[in-house]
């Protein structure tokens, strides 16, 4: 028994991973010369879209290094989409090499900035210890954050509740004491940090 949870959790996880990268690519409504143009003009909105329509081949030849390119480019702006895919990408090993801790710095960027995709991961990811050492507490602060969000998917209720479902993991292995501190530290997030 076990052995079955962790590749249970491990499903889980992959299940979050795929729901949030199909949710983080917008539909494009814009001509892709006006996108290139706007994107090589260094608007971050603009090069992370190209980033999506290199990555799901919409307008462009689908090319997952090209797309990396243009999410760095927007990620490096402090654009949270877009550091939210790229730490997806190197999570995943999509267009780049798999590399977790290059994956946790970016999602960390963007779940700090409020993107509540990148936050869900972030959690998750100290839940299982993937990326990160274990920490229960901090994977209940960051599953906490987002499953009060409405973005990345949390308006339907079954991902809000799945949210949520982490987080009452992540609280039944802490102490009372560690789960004061963790509800506080999701309370003063909260207040320095009103969801628009």
């Amino acid at each position: 028994m076990r052995r079955v949870l962790p590749f249970l959790a491990f499903l889980r996880f992959s299940l979050v991973l795929f729901l949030l990268t199909a949710l983080a690519c917008p539909a494009f409504s814009e001509d892709i010369q006006t996108l290139i143009k706007d994107a090589e003009g260094g608007n971050p909105k603009a090069q992370f879209n190209l980033g999506v329509a290199y990555g799901k081949g919409e307008g462009v030849p689908q090319d997952y290094a090209e797309s990396i390119k243009w999410y760095r480019m927007a990620a490096e702006q402090g654009f949270a989409e877009a550091q939210n895919n790229l730490g997806l990408a190197y999570k995943t090993g999509q267009g780049v090499s798999q590399d977790y801790a290059e994956s946790m710095k970016w999602l960390r960027m963007a779940a700090e900035k409020g993107h509540a995709g990148a936050q869900c991961i972030l959690g998750i990811s100290y839940s299982i210890g993937q990326g990160v050492p274990q920490d229960y507490l901090l994977a209940y602060f960051w599953t906490s954050l987002s499953s009060k969000s409405t973005a990345c998917g949390s308006e339907t209720r079954g991902a809000n509740y799945f949210y949520m479902d982490y987080t009452a993991n992540a609280a039944r292995q802490l102490t009372p004491e560690q789960l004061m501190k963790a509800q506080q530290m999701t309370r003063e997030w909260e207040e320095k940090h009103p969801r628009k």
